[in-house]
């Protein structure tokens, strides 16, 4: 796209009132510069997504829920504007606290930790844990929820999180405070993207210390994700942060393509609130743009946008613009269609191109 002229929209004078709503506040800024332009352009992206029924997939890095963000991210389940996610097994792990009724508090980041850990406070920056009353209490929770599941045969993260939600629904005190709840009353595959990484599968130690097994079906899972996307009519992804849930978001493309040859193409559409530099070579900050040579995405010109800012103020707002300007869709419905998405990708032949074989004739490389 050639932007090497002066024909761009006038800069506004804004003028702000005590009744500017949220829509408006949104235009002003598409219609300024910098990362406020982009978060005015990506609220919109991100309505077009909802306009157009792509199916979306929300990524979570970071600890956003123990900031009470989980709250937003059910609201958006329960709306039908997102049809799938991905999240760190913290996101997740801390969710359910809030379910529970265990305690979660503000606190400060300006302080000496050694003293917290006397008093049994536990810090995620500025916010509060108790190491008893929450964290053991929870660890509890878990290790009774997994003490009989999910031992029998493999499991994917979504299974985990399927039973999380229900046990939660069903026991807690607060099932209203969970996206999980609401993920497994509307059939909305959560996905975590590291498990091992996370208290959620510190506390299936306990479990397998007594020789009690767990089979995590990874490759079953990456499938299942790619097949989500390859049974969309469009596909988006709402990127809150970067990480492995990104990566796990976008990686279906190549796996359709690369390795699949399903010559599909990638997401059609991709919002990223990222506080990481692309400079440095890591994936969080990568640009979308650079994700098309790996097929990622399907343009680099169109339909991708970055905001450079912290994702717990540029979240609540992209997240109320959808919800003033659409209407609930309704639900996708996708964890129970899991398996038929599944054997479409199981079905279909893997082709191998005219191009590769050459090269494969001519390599020298054996492994036979």
């Amino acid at each position: 796209m050639d932007h090497h002229h002066f024909e761009g929209k006038d800069i506004p004078h804004i003028k702000l009132d005590s009744k500017t709503t949220v829509k408006e506040l949104v235009e002003i800024y598409a219609n300024s510069g910098f990362n406020a332009r982009q978060l005015g352009e990506a609220a919109k992206l991100y309505q077009k997504m909802i306009a157009e029924d792509a199916t979306i997939c929300l990524t979570v890095a970071g600890a956003m829920t123990p900031v009470g963000f989980g709250g937003i991210i059910k609201t958006l389940l329960e709306k039908g504007f997102v049809d799938w996610i991905v999240a760190t097994g913290a996101n997740v792990y801390h969710e359910d606290h809030f379910a529970w009724g265990l305690p979660v508090k503000q606190g400060h980041f300006q302080v000496d930790d050694n003293i917290l850990y006397e008093k049994e406070i536990v810090r995620i920056r500025d916010v509060y844990v108790k190491f008893y009353e929450t964290l053991e209490l929870q660890d509890n929770i878990i290790q009774n929820i997994f003490k009989d599941k999910l031992s029998q045969e493999p499991f994917t993260t979504a299974e985990f999180c399927n039973v999380l939600g229900r046990i939660s629904k069903e026991k807690s005190k607060f099932p209203e405070k969970s996206f999980l709840t609401t993920a497994y009353d509307l059939d909305v595959p959560v996905y975590v993207s590291t498990l091992k990484d996370s208290s959620l599968a510190l506390n299936l130690a306990v479990h397998r210390l007594k020789n009690q097994a767990f089979n995590l079906d990874f490759v079953r899972e990456i499938i299942e994700q790619a097949a989500i996307v390859y049974n969309s009519k469009k596909s988006g992804v709402l990127e809150l942060g970067g990480g492995v849930p990104k990566n796990t978001a976008q990686q279906t493309g190549p796996l359709l393509d690369q390795i699949l040859r399903k010559e599909h193409g990638g997401q059609n559409y991709i919002v990223q609130i990222t506080d990481a530099r692309p400079d440095t070579g890591g994936l969080s900050g990568a640009t979308l743009q650079e994700g098309k040579s790996w097929g990622k995405v399907q343009d680099s010109h169109e339909n991708l946008i970055t905001v450079y800012a912290d994702a717990t103020i540029a979240f609540p707002i992209l997240a109320l613009y959808a919800l003033a300007n659409e209407e609930p869709r309704e639900p996708k419905r996708i964890y129970k269609n899991l398996g038929k998405y599944y054997e479409t990708l199981q079905e279909s032949a893997i082709k191998i191109p005219e191009k590769f074989a050459e090269i494969l004739k001519k390599s020298d490389i054996n492994v036979d």
